[in-house]
């Protein structure tokens, strides 16, 4: 399961229902993918082929909503799903 949590133009930001514990945001754009650590700061865990470009905005759109993101991955979790 992938819940998606937040779209900006042609970005999808998400999370996989199992996964690692360590809260990150997957952002994925058509043909590629990249995943940001949401704590304790934003940060870029991994890049699969976003242009710098792409990643510069991927991470514009998870930094800004950054607190939104974290509380919708503590409710999902919350639920009983595990990373």
């Amino acid at each position: 399961m992938a819940p998606t949590v937040h779209r900006v133009g042609s970005f999808r930001y998400f999370f996989y229902s199992r996964e690692e514990t360590r809260m990150h945001i997957h952002v994925s754009h058509p043909d590629s993918e990249a995943r940001f650590w949401l704590q304790p700061e934003v940060s870029l865990a991994e890049n699969r082929g976003l242009s710098p470009r792409q990643l510069r905005t991927a991470e514009r759109f998870v930094k800004d909503p950054h607190l939104e993101l974290q509380n919708a991955w503590r409710a999902f979790f919350a639920s009983g799903r595990t990373p």
